[in-house]
């Protein structure tokens, strides 16, 4: 039974360009504009009215941005809970002007080593991460520690819980990799794996939504049965100001926004694509977790069953149900 017939998140893209060129991502290689002011202040006026109450700055590095800061404020002050992750080169340099205006500030670490860290992240980033630890901790700020699981760093969940998270009172959020296009990621998680991983999640100080683990020992998202609802959970909006369809990993189709969003939503073109979401030859088998997440949350399935325990853990570890209660 569907719960929600309207978009709750808008992964808002500031820029594809990236400082860090990791193994497991291609977005770093297009050629990227960076978004305008003026077009984030409408757009965010329209995402509100069509019911968005989460909006996440990502990229690329979205503090690669100079304006970053004024983005995250207007969203912030508009009353929508505000999202960004960060490889950390350049959050010490933002982090007083981000400061109490990011719901979920995520730093990107996958090793408890340096030279691994850095090894899969194409640049020297491990100690900026620990840098960034000491400085958002001073500040009062909560970030979380987000960790993408691979099977050859699996074996070093404990260390970062251990010496990492724990020990500065941080979130680990536990964040399966996934394939895309023709991005390689290695091997899949076995069974055993994926048992060991649902098993570290039930942990204190660990966020790992437990319907991701599910949808992997089903084999992903079938599009004789589709459980993705990317295109109407989730608004993707790129660097150009264009609305792109179903998703942005697929992005069969971008329309120019022309500070007409709503009307550009509801136009008979876009519904005519969102209504194929889970459905292209392409989405079969497809776990790719930020639009998995939304889908999730908006009809009854087991896979919102089982996402409820965790996806409540961490919003009342955090405080943004007080967020989402006052918007």
């Amino acid at each position: 039974m569907r719960l929600v017939r309207h978009p709750v998140l808008c992964n808002y893209y500031v820029t594809y360009r990236c400082n860090a060129r990791c193994s497991f991502c291609d977005i770093w290689e297009k050629p990227s504009p960076y978004i305008q002011l003026a077009d984030v202040e409408r757009n965010l006026r329209d995402l509100k009215q069509l019911g968005v109450s989460v909006v996440d700055f990502t990229g690329g590095e979205p503090l690669l941005h100079r304006h970053i800061h004024e983005f995250v404020a207007l969203a912030h002050d508009m009353g929508f809970v505000t999202t960004l992750t960060t490889n950390c080169l350049l959050y010490p340099k933002y982090a007083e002007k981000l400061r109490g205006k990011v719901d979920m500030l995520h730093f990107s670490l996958d090793a408890s080593e340096k030279e691994v860290h850095d090894r899969g992240r194409g640049v020297a980033c491990y100690d900026f991460v620990l840098e960034s630890i000491r400085v958002a901790r001073e500040l009062g700020e909560r970030p979380d520690i987000l960790f993408t699981v691979f099977r050859e760093n699996l074996s070093d969940l404990e260390a970062v819980y251990r010496d990492i998270a724990q020990p500065n009172q941080l979130m680990l959020i536990l964040n399966p990799a996934f394939e895309y296009n023709n991005v390689a990621t290695g091997e899949q998680l076995s069974a055993e794996e994926l048992d060991y991983l649902s098993a570290f999640g039930r942990r204190k100080g660990v966020y790992l939504n437990e319907a991701f683990i599910q949808l992997r020992r089903d084999g992903g998202n079938h599009i004789a049965k589709p459980v993705c609802r990317a295109a109407s959970t989730t608004l993707v909006i790129s660097p150009s100001n264009e609305l792109v369809l179903p998703c942005y990993h697929l992005g069969e189709q971008k329309f120019p926004i022309d500070g007409n969003l709503v009307e550009l939503y509801q136009s008979p073109a876009v519904q005519g694509l969102a209504a194929l979401e889970g459905r292209l030859p392409q989405c079969e088998g497809c776990t790719i977790n930020c639009y998995m997440q939304p889908s999730f949350a908006v009809e009854t399935s087991k896979y919102f069953w089982q996402a409820l325990p965790s996806t409540l853990k961490y919003n009342i570890s955090k405080g943004t149900w007080k967020r989402m209660l006052t918007r």
